[in-house]
This record gives C-alpha cells, sequence and structure tokens, in this order.
C-alpha cells in the first residue's frame, strides 16, 4: 500500500501507475499559477489491478487529510470504485451508472467521486471529428472496453438521444470478455439505440480483422492503454486502416506505437491522426474545476491560453530533456 504523508497545504492528487512522467507534474504549478490557486499536485503509483486495500488507503487518505482536496484518477477508476465506493458520501450520476470514478473532489465534510469521461472524452470528440462527418457513414473501432470506451459509447448515446449524427456501427474489442459483457449489462440498462457490436479479441490480428471491415472514413480508436501503461499496440504491423479514415490515441506519452502504425499509413490512406493531448487537457481541467469549485471554459480564450501554457511547458521539458 502506498505510504502517504499529511498534506502541508492545499494538495490535489493523481492516482496512476507513472505518474511521475506526466506532463502535468510541470504543467499544473503554471497553471495554478494562472488560475490563482495557491495548490501543490502529487503523484499516487499503483500497480495495475491493484489489491483492494491499496485504492481504499489512497481514498481514506484523501477523505481524512484536511489538505488533501481530492484527485484525478486515471487507469484506475473502475476498481477504485470497485474497492472503496462505500467511503464516498455522494456520487455523480455517471459515476453510479458507469461504475467508476475518475474525480475525487470534497464538498464540505462530504467526499464525492465523478465519472468526468463522459464530459471530456465527448469534448474531445468533438474537437477531432469535423462536423457532419458520421453522417457519411463511417463506423467507429473502440480497441479495448474500459472505462473511457465505455463513457464515449454514452457520450454517443446522449448525442444520438439529440438527434446529432453518430457513427453507424460501433464496434468494441476486449482481450477479456468479462469487459465486453460489462459494457453490454451498462447498454441495456441504458435502452441503446445505438448499434454496437462487442468482440472478444484476445489477440491482436483480431482487432486486424476489425479493421480490415471498416467502413472508409471510420474511426479507430486505442483505448487499450498499450503504449502508455504497457508497451505496444493493439495492432499488429499488418492492420491496413480505413481509407480516408480518422486514427485517435488516447495516449499522449509512452512508446506511442499504434501512433506510429498510424503516421506511417498518413499519406498512402489519406489519414488523420491524432494522440490524447486534446483528451489530457479536457480531463485536467475538468477535474481541476471539480476539485477546486472554480469555473474553467471548455473553450474560449481562457481555455486556449491553458491549452498553450501547458503545451509550451512540454515543449520546453522535452528541449531541455534532449539539451
Amino acid at each position: 500500500m502506498p505510504r502517504l504523508e499529511p498534506a502541508g497545504g492545499p494538495t490535489m492528487y493523481f492516482v496512476g501507475v507513472t505518474t511521475g512522467s506526466s506532463s502535468i507534474m510541470k504543467v499544473f504549478p503554471k497553471w495554478a499559477a494562472e488560475l490563482g490557486l495557491d495548490a501543490a499536485i502529487r503523484g499516487v503509483d499503483l500497480p495495475l489491478d491493484d489489491a483492494a486495500d491499496g485504492y481504499r488507503s489512497v481514498v481514506s487518505f484523501i477523505k481524512d487529510d484536511p489538505h488533501s482536496l481530492g484527485a484525478l484518477v486515471t487507469t484506475h477508476k473502475l476498481n477504485l470504485y470497485k474497492a472503496a465506493r462505500d467511503l464516498f458520501d455522494g456520487v455523480g450520476e455517471d459515476t453510479a451508472l458507469l461504475e467508476e470514478v475518475s474525480s475525487i473532489s470534497k464538498r464540505g465534510a462530504e467526499l464525492w467521486g465523478h465519472a468526468m469521461d463522459p464530459v471530456t472524452s465527448g469534448l474531445s470528440l468533438e474537437a477531432i471529428v469535423p462536423d457532419g462527418h458520421w453522417a457519411g457513414g463511417g463506423e467507429l473501432l473502440l480497441l479495448g472496453a474500459g472505462g473511457s470506451s465505455l463513457a464515449l459509447t454514452l457520450y454517443l448515446h446522449r448525442r444520438r438521444a439529440r438527434g446529432l449524427d453518430v457513427p453507424s456501427r460501433i464496434v468494441v474489442t476486449n482481450r477479456r470478455p468479462h469487459r465486453l459483457e460489462e459494457m453490454r449489462a451498462v447498454h441495456a440498462r441504458l435502452g441503446t439505440s445505438l448499434n454496437v457490436e462487442y468482440v472478444h479479441a484476445p489477440r491482436p490480428e483480431l482487432n486486424d480483422e476489425q479493421v480490415a471491415a471498416l467502413a472508409p472514413g471510420s474511426m479507430v480508436v486505442n483505448a487499450t492503454g498499450l503504449g502508455k501503461d504497457r508497451p505496444g499496440s493493439p495492432l499488429t504491423g499488418a492492420a491496413v486502416l480505413p481509407e480516408g479514415g480518422l486514427v485517435w490515441d488516447f495516449n499522449y506519452r509512452g512508446d506511442l506505437l499504434f501512433l506510429d502504425q498510424a503516421r506511417a499509413q498518413v499519406a498512402a490512406r489519406g489519414l488523420r491522426v491524432e494522440d490524447g493531448w486534446t483528451y489530457f487537457i479536457h480531463g485536467w481541467t475538468r477535474v481541476i474545476a471539480e476539485v477546486f469549485h472554480i469555473d474553467i471554459p471548455t473553450s474560449g480564450p481562457a481555455f486556449d491560453r491553458l491549452a498553450r501554457i501547458a503545451r509550451s511547458t512540454t515543449a520546453r521539458s522535452a528541449t531541455q530533456k534532449g539539451a
């Protein structure tokens, strides 16, 4: 279990696997200055699929320590909520539906958990996909059935309910079948009218087959964590991406093999390739707003300024590392 020392002042936590490598550790102090926050950030690294006691100890610490104001949770958001749901005094509607927590915050003496991914994934998707794109018959392949993929389907379900265009077909693959069944159960509770197929794909070659079956203009998303938390890609080097398609990797750091595979086909297949940077910005700003109870716009000059600060900070860090 992690050893956490009482915070000496207002502190937000990043609960992940390799938090020290994340850009947020350098970006947060710059954002805090821009937003007028006198606060610090600390990383908490937990092993993948940690024991319940590890998750409970982190949540209990944040709940009991007066200067610990909240946290962003990545990778562990499903397991953390499963292990520690009784420690929360309240949760958001999407937390109860998705059974995950990506944001921990306090309301007075109460500890609250929120699932922010339906909002942040939706904002990111809107920034990547041109208006009206799905009306052309494009499909969506989600490689990985974890919390981020589930949240994106929830966003698309709500988008369809508003009468907006959505992918004509959504295919979700995963190495382990129980994640697919969990997603199927959530979709059944929603009563979604999205056209979703659930495919057990324990080997990358099976993901290649799903890529090959996509219509032109479709989108392929790496939501597996491969390339960040673990090396590799959910596709083999033989995969041929859809002509005129969109490729989105939820990751922005790591070996990013999936991105390399996609970028190698940009010219031949007419692809648009995006990493997880926009997702990173939206994900962190939404949780910071919740933890510190401040308003942070999702677009416009103030949001663009935060994005520029983040980009310039990480660019300087990369230059210094290479020097």
